[in-house]
């Protein structure tokens, strides 16, 4: 990978969404809602204060996370689809 966020942003793989309803019906892929949850690439080194003093982030690489519908920017690296937004888009890590 040849990004490396800076400040409170990551990088984030989307998970994949289901191909099928709880019922068996098959989602065409232009009926698709893109998930919500996606596991973090790689994450800048944290906010500063004011007084230059660093705000350590509190995700990481490989975790698993939940987003806002709406949050971050596409980016496109290596031909992979990733979202690139700020720690504080981040709703809470799944474990």
């Amino acid at each position: 990978m040849a990004l490396k966020p800076l400040h409170d942003r990551v990088l984030v793989r989307r998970t994949e969404s289901e191909e099928k309803t709880a019922g068996g019906l098959i989602i065409p892929e232009s009926a698709k809602e893109k998930p919500s949850e996606g596991e973090i690439v790689s994450a800048g080194p944290g906010a500063r204060k004011d007084s230059g003093e660093l705000i350590e982030m509190g995700v990481k690489a490989g975790d698993k996370i939940l987003f806002g519908k709406w949050s971050g920017t596409e980016v496109t690296i290596d031909g992979e689809e990733l979202l690139m937004m700020k720690e504080g888009d981040i709703m809470g890590i799944i474990e």
